[in-house]
């Protein structure tokens, strides 16, 4: 067995040397792309040698070719399919890292030190913990108007602090002119 894959081995050498540049303009023909085309010869050159089986040199480079063909074959229709999945897996070509939502939360949270503790329980109460205004105010043994009070000031100091807020994203339509719902 180890003398057959020496003999393989020294055919896969012969024909690389030999024919190396003839499979890899075969490659390019089918890859368009001339490292692409060196990995295909390259990956066929594995495939049709990697058992050990004897070839003669006269019909090996028949099994390379072949090996050349269907490896790109089937990385083509890999590719393909690929290509009508991807977008149910992948969110887009470019994925943010969290350098972006790292420096807001830091602003945000400057921004929340800088309020009164009683506008940042709201604040906090209100957008982050979700609650209503009046189960706020319940938490906070305050009046319903002191809690929107507080509020009001805090979102008007935090958009001094932050810039313009994004208006809350509801269900409802938006009335743009009498009679026009968007």
């Amino acid at each position: 067995m180890d003398d057959m894959r020496q003999r393989s081995d020294d055919v896969m050498a012969v024909l690389a040397h030999e024919r190396g540049r003839a499979l890899n303009a075969y490659a390019y023909l089918l890859t368009g792309d001339l490292r692409d085309a060196e990995d295909l010869v390259q990956d066929a050159l594995v495939k049709t040698f990697v058992r050990g089986r004897h070839f003669e040199i006269s019909s090996a480079e028949g099994y390379v070719r072949t090996a050349i063909l269907t490896t790109w074959i089937d990385a083509y229709r890999r590719r393909r399919q690929w290509e009508r999945v991807r977008h149910l897996l992948v969110r887009g070509e470019r994925q943010d890292g969290p350098a972006d939502e790292v420096g807001v939360r830091s602003d945000v949270r400057a921004a929340l030190g800088r309020l009164a503790p009683q506008q940042r329980a709201c604040v906090v109460l209100r957008y982050y913990d979700d609650l209503t205004v009046g189960e706020i105010a319940d938490l906070l043994g305050l009046a319903d108007g002191t809690v929107k009070r507080y509020l009001s000031l805090a979102v008007g100091r935090l958009e001094t602090l932050l810039g313009p807020l994004a208006p809350p994203v509801t269900d409802q339509p938006v009335l743009v002119n009498e009679g026009d719902v968007r």
